[in-house]
C-alpha cells in the first residue's frame, strides 16, 4: 500500500499555495492554549504568522518582517476522534472517497503536531467497536495511524455511531486533550449534545464536518447512487426531480444551521470539508479564526 503521509504532504504542498511547511507554523499554533515566553530565535514572517510575534527592532535592522519563535510551554496531546463506520466508504462532496478526505484532514493536522513536537491518538469505530491507538510522536506511527483509519473504513460492516465514538472518549479520557472529531454530514442527536456538553469541560474541541455527495444526480448523468448503509440504488425516477432535490437541500441545510449553532453555543471550532482540492485551505482558515478569536 502507498505511503498515506507522502500523499498528505503533496497536498500540503500542491494546494495550499505555500512554499512549504513552515508556511503553516502560525496557524497551528491557534489550536494551542497559552504559550511560553522563553525566547528561542528568529525567522522571516510568513503568511499566518500573528502580528503581535514581529519583532520590530529586528525588522527595523534587517529591512524585512522578522517573528520571534518561542519554545512551546509544554507538549499537548492531539485526538482525531474519527467516524469509520460504514457511511464513510461513500463518496464526498466532490465525487471522491470520503474516506481519503478523513485520512486527509487527520494528517494534515498530524503533521502539524509532529512539527510542533506534539503528540498524537486516534480513536475510531463504529457502532460495533471504538477502538483507540497509543500516542505517538513519529512520522512511522502517524503512517500507522492513517493506514488504521483507512482499513478501519474499509472493513466495516457496521454503520456508524458518532454517539459511541464520543462517549468512549468522555468514559476513558481523563487527561486533557484537543480533540478533533472527524465525521460525516449525518444530523446530530440530543445524545450528541451531552456528549459534546461533557467533552467540552473537559477538553478543547474541534469538530471537521465532511460532506456528503449529492443523492439525487441530473438525468444527463447516466450514473446511479447507491446507499452504503442498505445498498439500495436509488431510484431512477427520483434523479433529476425538482421536487425532491428542492426538499434534500432544505433539510440538509436546516440540519447543518442545527450543528453550527449548536457548535457555536459551544464554542466548538467548526469546518466544513467537501472536498480534498481544498481541505487544506479550509483547515488553515479554521485555525486562523481560532488564533484571531484568543488575541
Amino acid at each position: 500500500m502507498p505511503s498515506l503521509i507522502t500523499q498528505v504532504k503533496s497536498k500540503l504542498f500542491i494546494h495550499s499555495s505555500r512554499k512549504s511547511l513552515h508556511a503553516l507554523d502560525g496557524a497551528y499554533a491557534s489550536l494551542m492554549h497559552g504559550r511560553s515566553l522563553d525566547f528561542e530565535d528568529l525567522r522571516k514572517y510568513e503568511y499566518g504568522d500573528q502580528v503581535r510575534d514581529i519583532d520590530w527592532r529586528a525588522t527595523a535592522r534587517q529591512g524585512t518582517p522578522l517573528v520571534k519563535r518561542h519554545r512551546a510551554q509544554r507538549m499537548h496531546t492531539i485526538m482525531f476522534a474519527v467516524d469509520t463506520g460504514r457511511s464513510m466508504a461513500a463518496l464526498a462532496h466532490d465525487e471522491k472517497s470520503k474516506k481519503d478526505l478523513a485520512i486527509l484532514a487527520a494528517g494534515v493536522l498530524g503533521v502539524l503536531a509532529l512539527r510542533h513536537g506534539d503528540d498524537f491518538t486516534v480513536v475510531y469505530g463504529d457502532a460495533d467497536r471504538v477502538r483507540r491507538r497509543a500516542p505517538g510522536r513519529s512520522e512511522g506511527a502517524l503512517e500507522h495511524a492513517l493506514q488504521t483509519i483507512d482499513s478501519a473504513i474499509d472493513s466495516s460492516h457496521a454503520p456508524s455511531d458518532r454517539d459511541a465514538l464520543l462517549s468512549f472518549i468522555t468514559r476513558t479520557i481523563s487527561r486533557r486533550m484537543i480533540v478533533v472529531i472527524i465525521t460525516d454530514e449525518a444530523p446530530i442527536t440530543e445524545n450528541t449534545e451531552r456528549m459534546l456538553r461533557r467533552l467540552r469541560v473537559q477538553h478543547d474541541v474541534l469538530w471537521l464536518t465532511v460532506r456528503d455527495a449529492e443523492v439525487v444526480l441530473d438525468h444527463a448523468t447516466n450514473a446511479t447512487r447507491t446507499d452504503v448503509d442498505t445498498m439500495w440504488d436509488v431510484p431512477d425516477f427520483v434523479q433529476g426531480d425538482v421536487e425532491i432535490v428542492r426538499e434534500l437541500t432544505e433539510q440538509t441545510a436546516a440540519d447543518a444551521a442545527y450543528l453550527v449553532e449548536t457548535l457555536k453555543r459551544m464554542e466548538i471550532s467548526h469546518s466544513v470539508l467537501e472536498g480534498q482540492d481544498d481541505a487544506v485551505p479550509q483547515l488553515l482558515q479554521l485555525l486562523n479564526r481560532r488564533s484571531h478569536a484568543r488575541l
